[in-house]
């Protein structure tokens, strides 16, 4: 990654040194011990508010909406009868930078309880600050699209806070991510310089507290590879993440928040491929397009084509295994070229939406077979993840019985928890 300028680098390096002491080899020591190896993604606990419409720029109080799943002590303590020994807890900032003081505060102190809730449940606790794309104000775009975004400045500031509240927690039980999914390129000078403001915000107010820094373009494994983690040193003790959601055609087929159309009405694309035929899905396809009324019939057309061309392109690849193992050794190839262990490379969200052929939103063999592959591979290449997610159509338990999904639980290579 570019765009770090030598004076630019020293002076971080020389203050971060002299913020850290000696504490940064202890923690970088108690890093060996830590609790994130099997994790899963606990959206929304964090997330799903109740956004006042513009121009307001405010939330309701309380500002997550109370029919929103949440784990309870009981679940997760379930999660860690399982085998599970972390969630990742990603967190809406835009609750945070429209409240006055007092809110700020309630709302931090909401987020300790419920790291220390998972912490006496067995649980580690990866807190990820989440923006969510969706919002109207305190968005991405507005937040963190470069080091002059409208509130860039307050969200360093939030990152800083957030730091600070979890730095009393031991290191091997609580980390901070301070951004999930950048937008910018993979090789992004305005990420880099992004990157570089919320670790030394992150750093100042916490000296011990391990971070999570990630690549560009979403965090996917090329923004990973682009990443040059020399600049990122003094900051240490840090952890490295990435997104796998590879292939989308399988991962995010019928996804209703995917911009491109062809993922709409995509259904029946089968793990691995050789399960399927491009024929089945196609006609699959047909089926569900001719059950959407809202869509003209020029738009349908023009949608078809394009999924009949993507569709093409996946089944004469035929991936399975061996796709998901060729892009997840260019991680562990990085980080080798690097020095960097692979049990400090974190897989940060893996999974599919459960999908069948009556399109109803159930488990099917295919999504755990690919569940399967991408945690074995990752495994076998040494790397912890956190599955995505546990709640919601991509989820593991479902929130109204609270019962775990057998294959899916198999597919992680965890253990059913007794009732």
């Amino acid at each position: 990654m570019t765009g770090w300028s030598r004076r630019r680098i020293l002076k971080t390096a020389l203050s971060t040194a002299a913020i850290l002491g000696s504490g940064s080899a202890a923690s970088l020591a108690a890093l060996g011990e830590r609790r994130f190896q099997r994790g899963v993604n606990a959206w929304p606990w964090f997330s799903l508010t109740r956004e006042f419409p513009a121009p307001r720029t405010d939330y309701d109080w309380p500002p997550f909406q109370p029919e929103r799943p949440v784990p309870t002590p009981a679940d997760l303590r379930r999660l860690r009868e399982t085998g599970l020994d972390f969630i990742r807890l990603p967190v809406d900032p835009g609750p945070f930078l429209a409240a006055d003081a007092n809110r700020r505060g309630l709302l931090l102190d909401s987020v300790v309880a419920a790291v220390t809730a998972a912490i006496d449940a067995g649980l580690g606790v990866i807190v990820n600050v989440q923006g969510n794309g969706a919002t109207h104000y305190w968005n991405p775009d507005r937040m963190y699209s470069s080091v002059d975004a409208p509130v860039f400045g307050q969200y360093r500031a939030l990152i800083g806070e957030f730091a600070g509240r979890l730095e009393p927690f031991r290191a091997n039980l609580v980390a901070l991510e301070p951004i999930n999914e950048p937008p910018q390129d993979c090789a992004s000078d305005v990420w880099s310089n992004i990157q570089l403001e919320l670790l030394t915000a992150a750093r100042v107010a916490a000296p011990t507290l391990p971070l999570l820094v990630t690549g560009g373009c979403g965090s996917m494994v090329q923004g990973m590879i682009e990443l040059d983690p020399a600049p990122l040193t003094p900051f240490e003790p840090i952890l490295f993440t990435f997104h796998f959601y590879e292939p989308y055609l399988f991962s995010h087929q019928g996804a209703p928040w995917m911009r491109e159309p062809v993922y709409r009405s995509l259904n029946n694309v089968p793990w691995p491929a050789s399960a399927g035929s491009l024929e089945q899905t196609l006609a699959s396809v047909r089926t569900r397009m001719a059950e959407d009324t809202e869509t003209s019939k020029e738009a349908k057309q023009a949608a078809y084509a394009e999924t009949e061309r993507v569709l093409k392109v996946y089944f004469d690849a035929q991936p399975d295994r061996w796709f998901v193992d060729k892009y997840l050794r260019q991680v562990r190839a990085w980080g080798d070229a690097h020095g960097i262990a692979p049990e400090r490379i974190v897989m940060g969200e893996f999974g599919a939406l459960r999908t069948d052929t009556n399109y109803v939103a159930a488990p099917n063999p295919d999504r755990a077979r690919y569940i399967r592959d991408v945690r074995q591979a990752a495994e076998d290449l040494g790397f912890p993840w956190a599955f995505w997610n546990l709640f919601d159509g991509m989820g593991m338990m479902e929130s109204a019985t609270r019962a775990f999904d057998p294959p899916i639980i198999e597919a992680l290579g965890l253990t059913m928890p007794a009732d």
